[in-house]
């Protein structure tokens, strides 16, 4: 648990030791003044009565005052909270690497049957979009609760060259925003920049990037992460292939294809979400089913204050009730 206010706990440190001695200078005239005034018979009925029944009120007081004074530096805790996102932006990698067979029956094929099972788990109020990108990135599908239309677009992804992975981030970003403007080879606003807010605040609406490759054009990922990051957007990247890469053969051609695991790390931490690795059909689709889980419980930074101050409210109020109903007084 931490503090949004921590100032205020010095309070904490002063008060109730102050209120204990004021209390115990009320107990001390209180018995003066009951020898002075009082005959022996009347104070054998007090004492008959339960002495520590009096002091009950005043303790219960004391515990909600130092409740309260916890509540007033502002107390947050990390909590697992439902949240959904209005809008998942699929951003997948078409590139001719994706032709591989280390993940069987091939990447590609792969990761369409993961992203459509992935579309079919999420709720119909939520509007899902899908980026591809190779040389370059596009919208094929504008975000929509269509899940027929966004199975379609998946089903149509086949492979082009190049790798733009910083292209298939700022596609995503401009499906979420539309009023953004930016070059996607220089990276160049074309508008204002917007006032940035917190990395990972924007709870509307998320990207899911999945790659095999290095980025080999197009704008740098890590700078397209840092504008998504500035926009408060999280960009959950997934990794897939084997680590130590494969040889990809076709039409004519062949490559070496690894994976740039550092950049894709690096584009998830800035933008607060996370990176997944998966080495076949399998583990992509426990991926796919593990974000669905994280979109609808989240773990969030969560101010607590009103939960103090409700049982410090609460103890106040069992005191007075404990001293009017047993002196007629209230403490």
């Amino acid at each position: 648990m931490t503090f949004l206010w921590p100032e205020a706990l010095i309070l904490e440190a002063a008060v109730p030791p102050l209120v204990i001695a004021l209390y115990l200078l009320v107990l001390r005239h209180r018995k003066k003044l009951a020898l002075r005034y009082a005959s022996l018979e009347l104070v054998k009925a007090a004492i008959s009565r339960g002495e520590w029944r009096r002091h009950v009120p005043p303790l219960v007081f004391l515990l909600a005052l130092v409740i309260g004074l916890v509540a007033l530096a502002r107390p947050a805790a990390v909590l697992r909270l439902p949240s959904q996102y209005e809008t998942v932006i699929l951003s997948i990698d078409i590139s001719g690497s994706m032709l591989a067979t280390d993940v069987k029956p091939d990447r590609i094929t792969a990761a369409r049957e993961a992203a459509k099972a992935f579309v079919e788990s999420q709720p119909y109020t939520t509007r899902i979009g899908l980026v591809e990108f190779a040389g370059t990135a596009s919208l094929v599908q504008p975000p929509t609760q269509s899940r027929e239309d966004v199975i379609a677009a998946i089903e149509r992804l086949q492979p082009q060259h190049a790798t733009a992975i910083g292209a298939g981030i700022l596609v995503g970003l401009k499906a979420i925003f539309p009023e953004l403007e930016i070059d996607l080879y220089s990276m160049k606003r074309l508008q204002p920049a917007a006032k940035p807010v917190p990395p990972g605040s924007y709870g509307s609406a998320v990207i899911i990037l999945l790659t095999d490759g290095q980025n080999t054009a197009g704008p740098d990922p890590v700078e397209a992460a840092k504008l998504a990051a500035e926009r408060g957007v999280r960009v959950y990247t997934v990794g897939i292939g084997t680590a130590k890469g494969t040889i990809v053969n076709a039409g004519g051609w062949s490559m070496n294809v690894q994976l740039d695991e550092a950049a894709l790390k690096q584009v998830a931490g800035i933008t607060r979400a996370e990176y997944f690795f998966c080495t076949d059909a399998v583990d992509l689709k426990q991926i796919y089913s593990t974000l669905t889980s994280r979109f609808t419980m989240e773990k969030k930074q969560t101010e607590i204050t009103v939960f103090f101050s409700a049982a410090a409210t609460l103890l106040g109020l069992l005191a007075a009730m404990l001293s009017v109903a047993w002196y007629s007084r209230i403490l």
